[in-house]
């Protein structure tokens, strides 16, 4: 039987080079250790949206989140912003579930801000904006799941190989 492991950097659109730039492993470690206040910019109302499930695992992991939505009054039973620039308080990290188009706008309110770090979710990439944001010192991650990270680098997802960066559907040895 054909071994069916897969290495979960095939997923990504990054070269090697921008993966060691923009997914650095030490830098995901800083952000996750030193965020306390998070800013989720295009958080869905719908709890069955992956913006909505990955704020609810940060607030259950102690993060407090602030909700970026146009429309929305409270998600989560916290108060929405219509965008980072109506946020009347500094946020630790701005983590975006927008289209690569709209990141270097809100990258922009975030240094506003003051916001210390940027994160894009999977499959969203905006090299000006994420360039625009190492410029000012803030630290960037793209392309990568928030709470998969959190998971992996907190140990409550090494029995699946999320530690590895390996997913396997082979059965462990017993």
């Amino acid at each position: 039987m054909a071994n069916l492991t897969c290495d979960i950097r095939l997923n990504s659109k990054l070269t090697p080079e921008q993966r060691e730039k923009y997914q650095n492993i030490q830098t995901v470690q800083d952000i996750l250790k030193s965020s306390k206040t998070i800013a989720i910019v295009g958080l869905s109302t719908e709890s069955t949206k992956a913006s909505n499930m990955v704020a609810s695992y940060l607030q259950d992991e102690g993060f407090t989140i602030v909700p970026v939505h146009p429309k929305a009054s409270e998600i989560l039973g916290e108060k929405c912003y219509p965008s980072v620039a109506d946020i009347p308080f500094p946020v630790d990290l701005v983590d975006i579930f927008r289209p690569p188009h709209e990141i270097p706008e809100i990258v922009e309110q975030s240094i506003k801000n003051g916001a210390k770090a940027i994160w894009t979710q999977l499959k969203i990439v905006n090299f000006e904006g994420a360039d625009l944001a190492q410029a000012h010192g803030l630290n960037v991650v793209l392309d990568k799941c928030i709470k998969m990270e959190h998971g992996r680098f907190g140990g409550m997802l090494h029995w699946a190989g999320m530690n590895t960066e390996l997913i396997s559907a082979k059965r462990r040895a017993v």
